[in-house]
């Protein structure tokens, strides 16, 4: 089995532990959650694109984000719902594949440092063959080596915690001075308004921020890898979904042109 893999670069992927009771509903769940998050971010790219009042730089901004976000979920999702079908000796995937989705993966994770990190993974020789993850990342990469990858580690915890501590200040800042902004204005309309919008951002945020750092620290404990896991599928799913409501629907030019287009199109259906 062993030469095999090796001769095939064949690896295999841990993927989800589920019964097989419990596998149909797992699969059924995270499909739904998949169908709606590209649902959401598909629609608010089209309503951009299309609606010609929305073409500012902003909205263009927002564009960004459903554009990352189907990318980094499309990535994972998928072959991830296909091995949840399938026996646990029959989920493969090859080296390459794992590199490829790995990379993707941490695009998605805004990890513009990763070329970096995957040269100092794939210099590494093999000597192992299964990815003790639910899909591919640099951490289950190097974790196929038995060379020394205290390199690796010492490398991805000290960028991990300078981005950690830089996005954690700016947050930090930014919700500070719009505090600031609503003690000193005394207007309960914009004070509500701020409370509403910086609320439902900064729960959005919080789910990130600690799904991810839960994600890349238990990686290297691996008594917890069912908690890391649950952590790296909802750092993929939960943000994807809620972003297009909480960036697109809470963005009162975009929230109009909606509304319209659902009121156009009841109306001709209404007429037939």
């Amino acid at each position: 089995m062993d030469n095999l893999t090796f001769t095939n670069s064949l690896l295999l992927v841990e993927g989800l532990k589920v019964t097989p009771q419990s596998s149909y509903p797992v699969f059924i769940l995270l499909l739904l959650a998949y169908i709606f998050g590209m649902g959401c971010n598909i629609i608010l790219i089209i309503l951009i694109s299309t609606q010609k009042n929305l073409h500012h730089p902003m909205h263009f901004l927002f564009c960004n984000l459903p554009l990352n976000d189907i990318l980094g979920t499309t990535v994972i999702l998928p072959r991830l719902l296909q091995d949840i079908l399938k026996e646990a000796s029959e989920r493969y995937i090859t080296y390459v594949e794992c590199v490829v989705q790995a990379y993707f993966g941490h695009i998605f994770a805004a990890a513009c440092h990763y070329v970096l990190m995957l040269g100092l993974t794939i210099r590494l020789s093999r000597c192992r063959y299964k990815i003790e993850n639910p899909y591919c990342d640099n951490a289950s990469l190097f974790k196929l080596s038995c060379e020394d990858v205290s390199v690796n580690n010492v490398y991805g915890l000290i960028y991990t915690v300078t981005v950690l501590i830089f996005s954690l200040g700016s947050v930090f800042l930014t919700y500070l001075k719009i505090a600031t902004v609503c003690i000193v204005s005394k207007n309960k309309a914009l004070n509500s308004k701020a409370i509403q919008t910086c609320s439902t951002h900064l729960a959005v945020y919080l789910i990130m921020f600690v799904s991810g750092a839960t994600m890349i620290f238990l990686h290297r404990i691996p008594e917890y890898s069912d908690n890391r896991k649950l952590a790296s599928i909802m750092f993929h799913i939960v943000p994807t979904g809620l972003n297009p409501l909480v960036y697109g629907l809470q963005t009162k030019e975009i929230r109009e042109k909606f509304v319209q287009l659902v009121w156009r199109r009841n109306k001709l259906i209404a007429k037939k």
